[in-house]
């Protein structure tokens, strides 16, 4: 029998095997899960809503027969609902709203046989690329505590990187996967636009932009909740290409002689700001080790000029800001002034206003192109290889908001965040990989970038970097 002091360190796959083979009950998982949780959270303040009392409820009822029977997890408390359980997505306003009903992925999450034992931090509305609410107060990254997990699925990469659950929930916007798992030294995949479901509430979220998956230890956790989660719910407007087979068989199944084109620079920062030379040496090293494993690496430059996608996102992001500010107001009885919102929020909102209905169709229009762009683009490789971030984790407080000068804050956080954006316009899957710490020991990820509805090529490529360079053995100095 396992000893439940070494749970922590074993993936969601292989704690689900445990409850399977009879060696370890739902209940031990758990209560691991939650000693863990209240031994560790007050230093990370990654968990915000504790569900325990029902976690354990469930652990010892008759759980569904799934691939991840009895495995605790964590719902980031943004888009997804659990019916009865506070969703305040890091927002005053919303501190005391309960939705009552669950989300589709909840419930396809629940019928996996996984067991939430609570909801994670997140920034205002999920807003800002680190995640340090008002609200609830900043999650810290168990590397260092003093920098940022990133944002928006910060509290969920610092509660996997730290050994509270083996993975948790996510979504992805503009790079809320994929940024804090770079910032935490942990796997995350963006998945294909409208390969998981976003209903009942919603078809999609912003034309397109934001998608639902999750942060994992492993490669294989990934691909084999992504089975479990994905396919289109009923009414839905559009779904992705469904997959030739399973994607847990991609994980281990040889991806052939790849293509493989990587950019080390970026025409996309809002202030023209240089890519970090730690985040450079990370593409290369990424690089030369697909060389290593026989794939063809080709350096080339970004194939589509930034000051488009800025234009783009600054329309698209600032209407989308609007919408939902105008949108919980509206759900909590409210009128939206600015003493109830973040002034980072006010500012994006304050800047929606200004667009109009024409400007928002032309923005979109421009995305339809850049997705043809890079398209023809990648037509000639099979992966593309980033940065995930310009820069390694940052400090708390780097993006706030300062009155002397309203847009530092938000120019700052684009200068930090140029090369995740243009996935969430585009919908094409994308990963951030631990395959780099720095000499400060913080973790730099590297972006890998497929071809629209080709997770399967992902997926065995990350199987294979994680095989040639694991990750699972490097803990943080705040961990289980």
């Amino acid at each position: 029998m396992a000893k439940l002091d070494e749970l922590a360190l074993l993936d969601a796959t292989a704690q689900a095997e445990l409850v399977r083979r009879r060696e370890v009950k739902p209940i031990e998982l758990v209560d691991a899960a939650i000693e863990r949780i209240e031994r560790i959270n007050p230093a990370i303040n990654a968990v915000v809503t504790p569900m325990f009392e029902q976690a354990r409820t469930l652990a010892m009822s008759e759980l569904p027969d799934g691939p991840f029977t009895g495995v605790p997890f964590l719902l980031k408390d943004l888009i997804a609902s659990y019916a009865g359980v506070r969703m305040a997505s890091g927002a005053m306003i919303l501190r005391d709203f309960v939705p009552d009903y669950d989300s589709e992925l909840v419930t396809r999450l629940k019928r996996t046989g996984l067991i939430i034992l609570g909801k994670t931090n997140t920034p205002e509305l999920g807003l800002m690329a680190t995640t340090e609410p008002r609200l609830f107060g900043p999650s810290r990254n168990p590397w260092d505590t003093g920098r940022i997990t990133g944002g928006s699925s910060g509290g969920s990469a610092a509660a996997v990187a730290a050994g509270l659950v083996p993975m948790a929930h996510g979504n992805d916007g503009g790079g809320s996967i994929r940024i804090p798992a770079s910032c935490c030294g942990i796997f995350g995949l963006r998945p294909t636009r409208a390969r998981n479901p976003l209903g009942p509430e919603y078809g999609d979220i912003q034309s397109g932009l934001v998608v639902e998956h999750a942060l994992t230890r492993s490669v294989r956790d990934s691909a084999a909740l992504l089975d479990a989660t994905s396919g289109p719910m009923l009414g839905d407007p559009y779904w992705a290409p469904p997959p030739a087979r399973p994607f847990l068989q991609e994980v281990g199944a040889n991806p052939g002689q790849l293509r493989i084109a990587f950019t080390v620079t970026t025409n996309a920062t809002p202030s023209g700001a240089a890519v970090h030379g730690d985040c450079v040496s990370a593409v290369h090293e990424a690089a030369r080790l697909c060389a290593d494993l026989g794939h063809k690496v080709e350096e080339v430059p970004p194939p589509v000029p930034g000051e488009q996608v800025l234009l783009a996102l600054g329309t698209l992001w600032g209407a989308g800001c609007v919408w939902t500010v105008d949108r919980v107001a509206f759900l909590m009885g409210q009128a939206p002034t600015p003493e109830k919102f973040e002034p980072n929020t006010w500012l994006l909102y304050e800047l929606g206003r200004q667009h109009s209905a024409s400007a928002y169709l032309g923005a979109l229009e421009t995305i339809q192109r850049i997705a043809r762009d890079v398209s023809c683009f990648i037509v000639n490789y099979d992966v593309w290889l980033t940065p995930t971030l310009a820069e390694p984790p940052v400090p708390l407080g780097t993006f706030d908001y300062n009155p002397d000068n309203p847009w530092h804050g938000r120019i700052r956080e684009g200068d930090f965040v140029p090369f995740t954006t243009l996935c969430n316009l585009t919908g094409q899957p994308a990963m951030s990989v631990p395959l780099f710490w720095n000499a400060e020991g913080l973790p730099i990820g590297t972006q890998f970038i497929g071809r629209f509805g080709d997770e399967a090529t992902l997926f065995r490529l990350a199987a294979q970097l994680e095989a040639a360079r694991p990750w699972a053995d490097r803990r943080p100095p705040v961990s289980a």
